[in-house]
């Protein structure tokens, strides 16, 4: 017995017991319709008369039905499900960019009807966990992200015509036919060089990625292309490291004693992060007496002292793409959308001398 109200505890219980979710009996005794025709709103609206369906739905809304997906997928043979597979972060990385794509495309996803699946890349196999969900028909299509020179995933899709859509260019496929979105991180390695031209710098020295990294080759040419436009060698302003803070930290301090650079253009915020560490190490202030910038913007670029000039990829954009792609893929009739390039922009911030 509760003390204070008199009645007993297990009547303070059931009051708070949730209610049953509608059925689809109750939407039909709501609308006035039978549950064949409950039915049809829902998965064959175009066999109902307009004002039968508009009544139907506001049914639906009002009591806040969900129809069983599971089924419906049985009937559509459709799970309304994509498959993205995630592989871990790398340590001493400053990167957090798949997470905002991650985070826009489960969005947009769910505004187009359909959910991410997301499955474990732990393992050193690049196709560990497909095998599984395409034999399984558990997801409608994937999105592949890993697109770097000689990666499997989009070859052996391919092969088991499982639909899919690249986040990224087909790098060592230029004649591939599958739909892909991708950032053209030339262009903003290029804006963030004119960036530090304009203010007055000329001996600007680039810490991009090994050479067989295409990503990171490619956002190397958008640095060599500004400086080469205005007459400006790149000989010997120019290290390849891996994307690790300390990897930034050891070819910038090599670069400042050998190549004398006024300004950094780095292929990652990590490698930017690198920079920062080096000088403060030497008692230098970025953006006074050496400008940095990187590339991502990520959250760390937001919040280091003085503010990290970066390179933002357009990622809410990539994620829009990448679902109207899917969208076409997976329509009646099936429509393979044309690869599409997406411009970054440059948020400036006082390591560049803004």
């Amino acid at each position: 017995m509760d003390r204070t109200t008199g009645t007993s505890g297990l009547a303070g219980i059931s009051a708070h017991v949730p209610l049953s979710p509608p059925t689809l009996a109750d939407v039909a005794e709501r609308a006035g319709v039978s549950r064949q025709t409950v039915s049809n709103a829902v998965n064959n609206p175009d066999l109902l008369r307009a004002e039968t369906l508009v009544r139907v739905q506001h049914a639906i809304e009002e009591l806040g039905y969900l129809p069983n997906r599971a089924a419906r997928n049985l009937r559509t043979r459709a799970s309304h499900l994509v498959g993205l597979r995630l592989s871990p972060v790398q340590e001493g990385t400053a990167n957090a960019a798949m997470d905002r794509f991650v985070h826009s495309l489960v969005w947009t996803s769910r505004e187009a009807g359909y959910h991410v699946l997301l499955f474990s890349g732990e393992g050193a196999d690049p196709l560990e966990g497909y095998d599984d969900l395409v034999r399984s028909t558990a997801v409608d299509a994937f999105i592949v992200t890993d697109t770097y020179l000689g990666n499997p995933q989009a070859t052996w899709l391919r092969q088991r015509r499982a639909p899919f859509v690249a986040f990224g260019r087909p790098w060592d496929d230029p004649e591939a036919r599958h739909p892909w979105v991708d950032v053209d991180g030339a262009a903003g390695t290029e804006l963030a060089t004119r960036h530090l031209l304009e203010r007055g710098h000329t001996r600007i020295a680039w810490i991009g990625w090994r050479k067989e990294s295409r990503i990171g080759e490619d956002r190397r040419s958008g640095w060599s292309r500004a400086l080469k436009e205005r007459g400006l060698s790149t000989t010997g302003m120019a290290s390849r490291v891996e994307d690790t803070v300390w990897s930034g930290r050891d070819a910038s301090s090599h670069l400042l004693d050998e190549a004398r650079p006024t300004a950094f253009v780095c292929a990652s915020d990590t490698l930017a992060m690198g920079v920062l560490r080096t000088l403060a190490e030497r008692g230098l202030h970025p953006g006074k007496d050496i400008a940095v910038v990187g590339f991502d913007d990520s959250q760390v670029a937001q919040v280091v002292y003085p503010g990290l000039t970066s390179v933002r990829q357009p990622l809410e954009e990539v994620a829009v793409a990448v679902v109207r792609a899917l969208e076409d893929l997976l329509g009646v009739p099936t429509k393979v959308a044309d690869g599409l390039l997406l411009t970054p922009h440059l948020t400036i911030r006082a390591s560049s001398g803004a």
